[in-house]
């Protein structure tokens, strides 16, 4: 990209901040240029954020009916995966997708839900429940 062609849209997302873009100027060499972003970018970023902010919700949902423990939801409230948790934690992947039943939460320790909780950010109390009006 030329130095001149870097976008500068003003993105919301960029909250008032700048991306260091790498661009190359009249000599050809590559150079660090600010931006403000743009358009696309912007675009994608949202819809990123929209689709975590729904699996928030639908995990809040399924752990409000009894489907998943609140484990589940605290995850995706972390905007994690199954598979950041599983890195995170040093938990496998199987014996995290136990711990989303809620019969096999109820049962764990305060050492192991700790263990959650440092990497979650939550204390021990929250990570045993929801969180009241939150969808």
């Amino acid at each position: 990209m030329d130095i001149n062609s870097v976008p500068q849209d003003d993105s919301t997302t960029y909250a008032k901040m700048k991306k260091a873009i790498y661009a190359h100027d009249e000599d050809g060499k590559l150079q660090t240029v600010a931006s403000t972003g743009w358009d696309i970018e912007e675009i994608v970023t949202q819809q990123a954020v929209d689709d975590i902010e729904d699996s928030i919700k639908d995990a809040y949902e399924e752990v409000k009916s009894g489907e998943k423990s609140p484990l589940y939801y605290h995850m995706f409230a972390a905007r994690m995966d199954l598979l950041v948790l599983a890195q995170s934690t040093g938990f496998f992947q199987w014996t995290i997708k136990k711990h989303f039943k809620p019969t096999v939460f109820a049962k764990l320790s305060d050492k192991k839900l700790l263990e959650y909780c440092d990497v979650l950010g939550v204390s021990l109390d929250e990570i045993k429940k929801l969180p009241q009006g939150t969808k």
